[in-house]
């Protein structure tokens, strides 16, 4: 089943805007009288059919995307539905165009499967859909965000070269000093028995080092949980599994979170001997970790705590907590903060030069501008454009933000002075992270659902878009005017997978 492509998704929350044409011609007031008689007609009609018929008063219907993981314009996608009631007759409609054909009937499981095709013409954005049931009656809306779909574009401008280093890499930073990439990678979910800290050759991407950090303890029964039976023992135990980085070149050493554990390690640069293994919960689920070499301190970003940990990257020990307050009140409807939930740091960006820290909050779509040397926050406001923002870089020339965020497939240039936003560049699905080079003032965009590094100038125009491997997770700049592009793979055979990529304008 399908719609009608001539009828396009616009991105507004109105219906379709539906033309069709006659092939006759006729005056302007025929068309009116013609056009009062068939609303006349249509209303009478529903006047006369539609009933208020019993409603489904304990209405639990759930409705989800399934085996579709992109959806761009063109695509088929599947709707799956659950806790409906046994023969409930479902249909999708998109402003008043039904997309779903005949209604779907809800088995005796009350789970229901149907499909349509978004039109080619669909604009990006997140569209309302209504899920409509009867017998008995019930609604919802359900949002679908339909990404862009750019095409790979740019490519005679820019050298690429690429290799595979190990499974499941994640993060990677660039040491300046010692002209080094180190990167982590971690495999599976818990227990992750498979993890390394690698330190890569920038020029030849030959991995020179590599380590697997220790077994961490087994974690500890949850309060007030229920017993379970015993269960065989893992095979291998888990692993102090490596996420976030960052490098500490004022010490020679490299910081990564052991985001499984609740904590961080912190790791010699030259021969990757580990230094010190903070104990676990020591931060809660932290992400990222950026250094400030000129104060000596650690910033680390844990999950919805509303703070950032700091620490001291000299005595290695914890100094405090900063906590960053939400600018946005309970019930704006600004973002996602429609119920006070806590900022949200998710990556870091340092103007070290300038002593300022800025982040970005996942949970509130907000920036936060971190005075460093004296840990103030500064400044809080509100992202406008960004739905789930996560990856952060700084234009310190023109003194902007450039923020990715993954909800609205956008870049968002961004007046740190006025927290305004002055460009919303749409470059592809599920964009992560971003990292500006203040030499080529170009910024890379790793788009995780598109496969692709986007490479947007400072004024939010596209120069390239750049094939990015699959699942792109990372990327850094060396200060030269080059980046390092991080990926995933799907699978252990996918010939794309686990890569890193130089990317140097040519």
């Amino acid at each position: 089943m399908t719609i009608d492509t001539h009828k396009p998704f616009r991105h507004t929350r109105k219906a379709f805007f539906i033309s069709s044409q006659t092939g006759k011609t006729m005056s302007h007031s025929m068309q009116t009288k013609r056009i009062a008689a068939l609303s006349l007609t249509l209303a009478l009609t529903a006047c006369a059919t539609t009933t208020f018929e019993s409603p489904d008063s304990n209405f639990q219907g759930k409705v989800s995307v399934v085996e579709t993981p992109l959806i761009v314009a063109g695509t088929e996608v599947k709707i799956a539905g659950r806790d409906f009631k046994p023969g409930q007759q479902v249909s999708l409609l998109y402003g008043d165009t039904t997309l779903s054909g005949s209604p779907a009937t809800v088995g005796a499981d009350g789970t229901f499967k149907t499909q349509f095709k978004v039109p080619a013409s669909a604009q990006a954005g997140r569209h309302s859909l209504v899920v409509n049931a009867v017998k008995p009656t019930a609604a919802l809306v359900v949002a679908l965000k339909v990404s862009p779909n750019l095409p790979l574009s740019g490519l005679d401008r820019f050298d690429l070269k690429a290799s595979k280093l190990t499974n499941g890499l994640y993060q990677a930073a660039y040491s300046m000093k010692n002209d080094r990439v180190f990167v982590t990678s971690a495999v599976g979910r818990p227990p992750v028995t498979q993890t390394e800290l690698l330190k890569v050759h920038p020029q030849t991407l030959a991995i020179e080092a590599r380590v697997t950090p220790a077994a961490a303890p087994a974690p500890a029964p949850r309060a007030n949980a229920t017993a379970a039976p015993a269960a065989a023992a893992p095979a291998k135990p888990a692993l102090y599994a490596v996420y976030g980085i960052g490098v500490d070149d004022a010490n020679g050493t490299v910081w990564v979170t052991n985001t499984r554990q609740n904590t961080l390690a912190v790791y010699n640069q030259a021969d990757l001997k580990l230094i010190k293994q903070f104990e676990p919960d020591a931060v809660p689920h932290p992400r990222d970790v950026q250094i400030d070499t000129k104060h000596g301190k650690a910033y680390v970003t844990p999950l919805n705590k509303g703070s950032i940990s700091v620490f001291d990257t000299k005595t290695l020990t914890f100094l405090k907590d900063l906590q960053i307050p939400s600018s946005l009140a309970a019930g704006t409807g600004r973002g996602n903060n429609a119920e006070a939930k806590p900022f949200s740091a998710m990556s870091l960006e340092l103007d070290a030069a300038n002593d300022r820290l800025y982040t970005v909050s996942m949970s509130t779509n907000e920036a936060a501008v971190i005075n460093t040397a004296n840990d103030t926050v500064e400044k809080v406001f509100a992202l406008d454009g960004a739905l789930s923002a996560i990856g952060v870089a700084y234009d310190r020339t023109a003194n902007r933000l450039l923020v990715a965020s993954q909800g609205s497939d956008n870049l968002l240039i961004v007046d740190v002075a006025t927290g305004k936003t002055l460009h919303e560049v749409k470059v592809g699905a599920g964009a992560l992270n971003v990292a500006f080079d203040q030499v080529t003032r170009l910024a890379y965009v790793s788009n995780r659902g598109a496969d692709t590094v986007t490479v947007v100038d400072a004024d939010g125009k596209i120069v390239a878009n750049l094939p990015g491997g699959s699942y792109p997770n990372h990327v850094v700049v060396d200060g030269k005017g080059g980046a390092f592009a991080i990926n995933k793979a799907r699978g252990t055979d996918d010939p794309k997978g686990d890569q890193i990529t130089y990317i140097k304008p040519r």
